[in-house]
Order: C-alpha cells, then sequence, then structure tokens
C-alpha cells in the first residue's frame, strides 16, 4: 500500500482509519517542523510509537526517573546494562528487579499515548508508511486499536480548550481548600498506592454518589501538594498531561483546590498547558462539519454544510451556552464514527449505543456527554443514514 503525502491534505485520522481498516503491518513515519515520530502498526493495530530524535525527557527512563520509580543512579546501572547487551531497557529494568513488569508496561504505554496525542495538534508535515514487518515487546505493550486512539483522541481534543481555561501552565501550584468527601463503602483515608491501585486497576472512576469525583481526582488530590507544580503531579500521577490536567480542573472547579498561578513575567508563567489548534484532529473522520466549527468559534450549533453564517446569527451563538453546543456537535460526530467503524466491521448498524461499549469503541460517558441524559438511537431502515441519532432534550 503506498500511502505518502501531506498531512494538511490527508489527516491524521484518515491515515489511521485508513490503516485500521485493511489491516495493514508496518510503520508511519511524521515529519513535523521540530519532532519526527514513528508509528508502528501490527495487523492495523497501534504496538509503539517514539520519537525519532530521541528528545531525552520523552525516553522511557527518563519518565520513569520523573515518577520517583527509578532514581538517577538506577537509570545510569540499567542504560549502562543496555549498552553492553543492546537489550531492551525494559527487560533490563524487571530483571535487575529496578521496576516490576506492571511498572514497565504502564509506563510504555504513557509514554506512547502521549506520543501519539501529541499528534492531534500536528497541523502541517509530512507522512510515509511503510509496508513491512515490526518488533515490538509483546510482554511490555497492548496492541491498541486504531478505533480507539480516534475516539480518545477525539475526546482530548474536545476537552482540551475547557481543561487549560484552568489550568493554565505547567508552573501552576494548588493549595488545599477542603478535604474529599468519604468514598462510596469507605476508602476516603486509603494510601497513596491505594489510589493508585484504584486508579490504574478495576476501580473505575465511579466511586462516589458525588459525579465527577472519582479515584483519579483522588490520587490527584493527595499529590497536589503545596509547592507541587501541575508537570510535578502529571509526572508522579503516571496518567498523562490531559487526564491530569482535567482532574485537576475538576477539583478547582468543584472547590477542592484552590489553583495558584506562577508568578508574573516569567516564561513558564507564560506557557500555556495542552493543544493550541484543536481543529487540526478533526479533519479526518468526515468531520467537516466539526473542523468548520473550531475555525468559527462558537457557532457550532448553527453549522451545516455549506451554510453561511451571518454575523447577527454567529453573534447569538457566541453565549454562554454556545460552548455546550459545540461539544454536542463533536460528540455526535463521534458517536456517528464508532457506529460507521462497526458497521464497517460487522456489516450491520449496532443495536444499541451500549453495544458500542461493550466493544471498546466508546467508553460509557460518551452515550450522555456532555448532558445528564443518554442520546437517543434507534436503527431505522427509512433514515438517511439507516439509524437515528439525536441529542437529549435539554
Amino acid at each position: 500500500m503506498a500511502l505518502t503525502g501531506n498531512l494538511s491534505d490527508f489527516g491524521l485520522a484518515d491515515i489511521l482509519q485508513l490503516i485500521g481498516q485493511q489491516q495493514k503491518t508496518g510503520t508511519l513515519h511524521l515529519r513535523g517542523k521540530s519532532e519526527d515520530v514513528a508509528i508502528a502498526f501490527d495487523e492495523g493495530n497501534l504496538v509503539w510509537a517514539r520519537t525519532t530524535n530521541r528528545r531525552p525527557h520523552r525516553l522511557l527512563g527518563a519518565m520513569m526517573v520523573r515518577a520517583e520509580i527509578l532514581t538517577d543512579k538506577q537509570l545510569s546501572r540499567a542504560l549502562s546494562i543496555q549498552r553492553r547487551s543492546l537489550r531492551r531497557l525494559g527487560d533490563i529494568l524487571v530483571e535487575e528487579q529496578l521496576a516490576s513488569r506492571d511498572e514497565v508496561r504502564q509506563m510504555y504505554e504513557l509514554q506512547t499515548s502521549e506520543t501519539i496525542y501529541r499528534l492531534f495538534n500536528w497541523h502541517e508535515g509530512t507522512y510515509e508508511f511503510a509496508q513491512e514487518a515490526v518488533d515490538w515487546d509483546r510482554d511490555t505493550f497492548t496492541p491498541m486499536r486504531s478505533e480507539n486512539v480516534l475516539m480518545e483522541g477525539f475526546r482530548i481534543v474536545d476537552e482540551w480548550p475547557m481543561v487549560k481555561k484552568v489550568i493554565t501552565s505547567p508552573e501552576m501550584t494548588f493549595a488545599k481548600i477542603q478535604p474529599l468527601p468519604a468514598a462510596t463503602g469507605g476508602g476516603g483515608g486509603g494510601s497513596l498506592d491505594d489510589d493508585l491501585e484504584k486508579a490504574f486497576g478495576g476501580g473505575g472512576d465511579d466511586d462516589d454518589d458525588d459525579a465527577e469525583i472519582g479515584s483519579t481526582e483522588r490520587l490527584i488530590y493527595r499529590l497536589a501538594e503545596p509547592g507541587e507544580t501541575t508537570q510535578r503531579i502529571i509526572d508522579l500521577s503516571r496518567m498523562g498531561e490531559f487526564e491530569t490536567s482535567k482532574a485537576l480542573m475538576t477539583l478547582v472547579s468543584a472547590g477542592f483546590l484552590r489553583a495558584i498561578p506562577p508568578a508574573r513575567g516569567t516564561r513558564t508563567g507564560r506557557k500555556r498547558v495542552g493543544p493550541s489548534r484543536a481543529s487540526v484532529f478533526l479533519k479526518g473522520l468526515g468531520g467537516q462539519v466539526l473542523t468548520l466549527a473550531v475555525i468559527v468559534g462558537l457557532a457550532g450549533g448553527l453549522l451545516v454544510a455549506g451554510q453561511q453564517l451571518s454575523a447577527s446569527s454567529t453573534q447569538r451563538y457566541l453565549q454562554p451556552r454556545s460552548a455546550e453546543s459545540l461539544l454536542r456537535v463533536a460528540q455526535v460526530e463521534r458517536l456517528r464514527t464508532a457506529i460507521e467503524v462497526h458497521f464497517a466491521e460487522k456489516g450491520v448498524y449496532p443495536e444499541s449505543l451500549e453495544q458500542l461499549v461493550e466493544e471498546g469503541l466508546l467508553f460509557e460517558r460518551d452515550l450522555s456527554y456532555p448532558f445528564a441524559q443518554r442520546y437517543y438511537y434507534r436503527r431505522h431502515p427509512k433514515a438517511p443514514e439507516g439509524y437515528l441519532l439525536l441529542p437529549p432534550i435539554p
């Protein structure tokens, strides 16, 4: 399969969809202004992603030191062994009992996902897919379905603008205003290790009757000690920039934490967290409507193909509820994409949206976001698309 070109003509979403649907094996090389990235696929599933210019702070060992899994001395020892043996760093760390296999897996998957989701902010660059055999570590990495990567990337692009309005700098610190409510069934006074286990184990984010405050927020709340920066909390959480920043936003918005901006006039104080061009990733996925919504601003509720927005109608949608309108448009597009992926794989449309959750194409929260009620879905042979998909009535 010859696949090469410019990202401004054929977006990342299109590329991932094509490789995933055709179940190709090979390496996708992406070249941007300041970074080159290689992504490996095995039968359409993503099995690793790494920067080819090897930025030191994004290497696996450096990430594990910042997460306090390793010390600098331990990493130096492991790297010395690696240089002599040419073996994988993860295998060395486990064999030397410097880290557990689960810790290596967790950090390897984090490194891969952080590399991939940075690409959603690329608005120019070149790509080239080489169909070839790929070597990957089956002991420390679980293949990621291309469709799931798209769904998660879609969610991140949707929600980043809200997050970065609150979490504005990697040097921001936090003050604890009040303790979190006790978790359902106890556990409010557990250890940090307990919270890590819940966040990455089977606990999920539904520990509380209080919406939004789950095991993820509890872990981040524990890490948000006085003087700890956003970047430091991101490193220690092992959950990635977006998930950590979103949890911090939730805790600040709910009144459990107070955000303290960094000193004014500093370079880091002016740096913002998160993507700056949310529309880039949306070029694929048949998301022209959503891309136009981002370009126009918050006029997403009125967009249809080819529609011209007058100044008065645009102004009318630049109101507090317009953000929800944009999120609704984005979420409907995400649901439609999952439905079409199911159709491409099964030959029929799903019986319910819940079926897409069971298949791993959607998360449970996707069925209602950003509303309290769920979207209406029904297969309907007379509908133009073969089904009806409507947002709930506010």
